[in-house]
């Protein structure tokens, strides 16, 4: 935890020397000036003061009408963690707007503060870059939340603590529908953009280069086995050392069964550049190559900063460095990086840091990278160039076999338990419906739902996580920190029909690996329906037939599962593609393509 406490320094007033005249009456003046400044300060702490609290971080700020800056103290797992400023835009005009107040929220103890205020126009424009300072009137407490649900985009909900009515502000600068017409032609874009990554789907046999070679950039280790090596004080409170054992697989867990392993959500990287220097369309000859892999390991070059006291400048450094370093290479001149893809183990939003919010790096905000293809566990819904893929499960298969041997004992498994959610409640989002399912799920006692509570710690056992998911027909998805989630692929892979609540958590991400059909693999639940109580889930899903049931999970094993997983480094597969081959496929189609029609 780091504490930083930034104050102003007042300045004491000259002391009456001993033994002057009516020093008695001096001292007396001056101790009662002293108390009433220390009740006028106590009085303006109370009433000019504003909270900052979420689940990772306190911050509290005192205002002075007197000066720009707040006096601000902060306390947390983030070190020196900035408080995004509220965003604000007019939604009638479009325009700047004067002074603006919450008028939804009632509080006799309110801050002005200063906020620069960023207009937008359109779902397809970028909002204006430079800011407009305005004051705005804010509540004195301010609860941040991460993400909203819908557009997946951080927000500040300002409560009052007498009505609990609050009022959101988008704090970074994307483009934030204004109106109803304006989140529908959101929506339709999104839409248009998966047709086209469906598009790309190839039907080429995958055991055929045919002339579309691979060429896999020999990068300085510091891009990659560098980040590696830093394993063991990459995050406080985590050792990565053994995730990034057997090819970044992680260690074996044999009660799972053969394939089985502890592996980490953030390993993506590591897994698929273990992959690709053994593609058998591999060529080592860059004029050769329709394809230039990057083993850039992006997401772990974020990791190491994540909760370190550093500057932009800092977590930006190794991408910077490395887009200068591709940029003296003929073949990324030549295409202008086109024909180049990276693969990187987080999320899109982890990559595109703004001038508002500090996390993440801004490595996908560089021109340079506008055009490769990215390949990424959450994709960015307006990026065209941004590919969703799946998050790497527990279960990677070496042989055709493996696969079967699994897809029997899941389509055999003994599903005990209706329902299973394994999770965790978000208190400071209220927003969020998981504390809705919780009790949903919990407030019964015939045994229909099970509840695996995440902050014990208990998901973090992939044994008992599989365990659950194996005994259960469904398993419950609702949207954490981000619309996507593991646990979805968790789900899927051990033959449990996932309950989505956001098409954003995988009916919009993952074309080349979903089908557009989401009823044959999962069941869909508003969440607003959810957070209106208008639905009771437990009751919905017990009016599944089990004839419904066992058609699902039939093609989630026999369709779905072999594309959904990352064989080990050494799998060869015959009958199935993994969700390696399928990318690499479909990329190799796509550059083909590309090169075809220029």
């Amino acid at each position: 935890m780091s504490i930083t406490v930034s104050k102003k320094r007042v300045r004491e007033p000259q002391k009456t020397k001993p033994g002057s005249r009516s020093s008695g009456l001096y001292q007396f003046l001056y101790w009662l000036r002293s108390t009433v400044f220390l009740l006028l300060l106590a009085i303006v702490l109370w009433s000019s003061s504003t909270t900052i609290i979420s689940g990772s971080f306190v911050h509290l700020c005192v205002s002075s009408r007197k000066l720009n800056n707040l006096y601000c103290f902060s306390a947390g797992a983030q070190p020196n963690f900035d408080v995004p400023i509220p965003v604000l835009s007019d939604n009638n005009t479009g325009t700047s707007p004067g002074p603006v107040t919450i008028p939804t929220i009632v509080s006799l103890k309110t801050t002005e503060l200063t906020v620069p205020v960023l207009s937008y126009n359109s779902p397809e424009t970028s909002p204006s870059s430079t800011p407009v300072y305005v004051p705005v009137t804010v509540p004195n407490i301010v609860t941040l939340i991460k993400t909203e649900p819908d557009l997946k985009m951080p927000v500040l909900i300002l409560h009052d603590n007498n009505t609990g009515s609050g009022s959101i502000l988008h704090p970074i600068p994307v483009p934030v529908p204004k109106s109803d017409d304006e989140i529908v032609n959101a929506l339709k874009v999104v839409k248009e953009q998966i047709q086209v990554h469906r598009s790309w789907i190839s039907t080429t046999n995958n055991q055929a280069c045919n002339g579309r070679g691979i060429y896999v950039y020999d990068l300085p280790p510091k891009f990659n086995k560098e980040l590696i090596n830093q394993c063991d004080n990459m995050v406080a409170w985590i050792n990565f050392c053994d995730y990034f054992t057997n090819g970044a697989m992680g260690t074996e867990i044999p009660k799972l069964g053969k394939g089985w392993y502890q592996t980490h959500q953030y390993s993506l990287e590591p897994i698929f550049h273990s992959r690709v220097l053994k593609h058998h369309c591999r060529v080592y000859n860059e004029n050769e190559a329709k394809l230039f892999y990057v083993p850039y390991y992006g997401g772990l070059d974020i990791l190491r900063w994540h909760f370190k006291n550093v500057s932009a400048n800092v977590k930006d450094a190794l991408g910077f460095e490395l887009v200068k370093w591709l940029e003296n290479r003929q073949a990324w001149t030549r295409s202008r990086g086109k024909d180049h893809v990276f693969v990187l183990g987080k999320i899109s939003w982890d990559f595109r840091r703004n001038q508002i919010t500090k996390w993440g790096t801004s490595f996908l905000e560089l021109d340079q990278m506008q055009k490769p293809l990215k390949l990424l566990i959450e994709r960015h819904p307006w990026h065209i160039n941004d590919i969703g893929v799946p998050h790497p499960t527990h279960f990677h298969p070496r042989t055709d076999e493996d696969i079967m041997e699994w897809q029997t004992k899941i389509i055999g498994s003994s599903r005990k338990s209706l329902i299973s959610f394994a999770g965790a409640a978000r208190p400071g989002a209220p927003d969020n419906i998981r504390s809705i399912l919780i009790k949903q799920c919990t407030s019964r006692n015939d045994g229909n739902c099970r509840f695996l509570n995440c902050i014990s710690h208990g998901c973090n056992d992939p044994e008992t996580v599989i365990k659950l998911f194996m005994e259960s027909e469904f398993c419950l998805q609702p949207p954490g920190d981000s619309p996507t989630r593991k646990s979805v692929f968790d789900s899927l892979i051990s033959g449990c029909i996932p309950v989505l609540f956001d098409p954003f958590t995988a009916y919009y991400q993952y074309p080349w690996h979903l089908p557009e059909d989401h009823e044959r693999y999962s069941v869909f639940i508003d969440k607003e329906d959810v957070r209106e109580m208008k639905v009771d889930v437990v009751e919905k899903l017990m009016k599944v037939s089990m004839k419904e049931r066992d058609d699902m999970r039939r093609y989630i094993a026999y369709e779905l599962l072999p594309g959904l997983v990352y064989g080990d480094p050494n799998s060869e597969f015959h009958k199935f593609q993994d969700a390696f081959s399928i990318s690499m496929n479909n990329l190799l189609d796509r550059v083909t393509r590309l090169e075809s029609n220029a």
